[in-house]
């Protein structure tokens, strides 16, 4: 597991955070004030969970003038789905072999 998940899912267990992150992968790039309306919290706050996502890796950003632009990282959404990937597939085949495990019984009858 890459070590940095622990710290990508504790950021995104804000729902919050959740939401900023959710916004960024609809629409790219956005500086901190188009993010203002993912939720009823101050201008402070959100760039408090901005600094938490940028802290866990989740966003990258990047100055533009006077405005900070934020993104998601396209290596911490691959390394969250190789996660679910790896569980998906044990998942998969856990369930094909109870499926076959079932037909086996019924059959016996």
């Amino acid at each position: 597991m890459p070590s940095n998940l622990p710290s990508t899912f504790a950021a995104l267990g804000d729902t919050i955070r959740f939401a900023i992150v959710e916004r960024l992968l609809e629409s790219g790039e956005l500086s901190a004030g188009e993010l203002l309306d993912v939720a009823e919290v101050s201008a402070p706050a959100i760039s408090r969970h901005l600094k938490v996502l940028r802290e866990a890796g989740i966003v990258s950003q990047k100055v533009v003038g006077q405005k900070r632009i934020y993104a998601v990282r396209p290596v911490a959404v691959a390394e969250i789905n190789d996660w679910m990937m790896t569980y998906q597939e044990f998942w998969a085949g856990s369930l094909d072999r109870l499926a076959a495990a079932l037909e086996k019984d019924l059959s016996d009858d």
